[in-house]
């Protein structure tokens, strides 16, 4: 390395505090505020869904066009995660999914539409380190499906199918329209939520964007259109926490991936994520769940991926933690 080079790699972790420090303190917004996007890309081959993402819904993410005249009943649906494969075994300890429902009165047609990852939850939350690319490689986008049909007993055997309100077509065809335009600008999902502490007045640092914020958007946006919701049982949600002090930006893939400089911080993150790779052997990943226990708990760190750019948590009790509490309707 010539001095020019070694003057220049020193000017950059010189200037990473430095612009945190500007960020965090001069103008940062907290929770930082979710991006949106013009369009959604096309999700890269490389990433692969166990399960094929909204089967029977439209390809191109189409809603059907209602008649005024029709009156479409609305309904909260909730059931535990994978209710699929393992029945009610994460309802114990409420790890819901969240979606809508819609009857039309003039046809009798059933509706579900939720939101979700396109390659699962795992995908989303955590990268896949590959040989071939030294950034982190994220499979984490998410969408909204609709699709014809309710499954009665899957929703209401072991969570929710409750009619909650109604609407005219014509406020149907609004909320289709505003869905299409969500749908296309909010494209990743995003498991964690991150605030300051458990408190009443806690600092809330990031903000989910999984399937119950999707269905609590939509609940508000037919609130604007005029509709009516109420509920006869509590509305409660899941919630996945992580508990920080105030985190520190540290850049994008090309800014830290990308810069000599920034080695050590590279592979410190890559270590991280290495511990929550998929697909382990037991002993592998018995011994990952210590690697992040230490990380986590002991070292209180943690690297989160939002917007695209990292941040670094400086993680404090109680850490992490899932609640199952309520969020009224609008």
């Amino acid at each position: 390395m010539t001095n020019t080079e070694a003057v220049l790699c020193l000017n950059l972790l010189l200037l990473l505090p430095v612009v945190a420090q500007l960020r965090n303190n001069g103008h940062q917004q907290w929770p930082v505020p979710y991006r949106r996007f013009d369009s959604r890309p096309a999700a890269d081959s490389y990433c692969e869904a166990v399960y094929t993402f909204c089967p029977t819904g439209d390809r191109d993410g189409r809603i059907p066009s209602m008649r005024d005249s029709d009156v479409i009943s609305v309904y909260r649906l909730q059931t535990p995660v994978w209710e699929f494969k393992y029945g009610d075994l994460m309802g114990k300890s409420h790890i819901m999914h969240d979606a809508i429902g819609f009857s039309s009165s003039e046809t009798g047609t059933n509706y579900t539409m939720e939101w979700y990852e396109l390659f699962q939850l795992g995908n989303c939350t955590f990268p896949h380190i590959r040989p071939d690319e030294y950034a982190p490689f994220w499979c984490n986008q998410g969408a909204a499906c609709f699709f014809e049909g309710i499954d009665d007993l899957h929703w209401s055997q072991n969570g929710t199918l409750e009619k909650i309100g109604e609407l005219t077509g014509n406020q149907f065809n609004d909320m289709a329209q505003w869905i299409q335009d969500d749908n296309k600008t909010g494209i990743y999902y995003e498991t964690w939520t991150v605030r300051s502490d458990p408190g009443p007045n806690t600092t809330v640092w990031f903000e989910s964007y999984d399937c119950s914020q999707f269905v609590h958007r939509t609940y508000r946006k037919l609130t604007e259109l005029g509709a009516k919701l109420s509920s006869r049982s509590q509305t409660n949600y899941t919630k996945i926490y992580l508990y920080s002090g105030e985190p520190t930006y540290l850049g994008n893939d090309s800014a830290i991936f990308g810069q000599p400089a920034l080695k050590n911080l590279a592979v410190d993150i890559r270590t991280f994520y290495h511990t929550f790779r998929p697909h382990q052997a037991f002993i592998d990943f018995a011994i990952s769940l210590l690697e992040a226990y230490k990380k986590v708990v002991l070292d209180k760190s943690f690297y989160l991926y939002y917007n695209f750019e990292y941040w670094h948590l400086p993680m404090k009790p109680p850490y992490v933690q899932i609640t199952y509490e309520e969020v009224p309707l609008p």
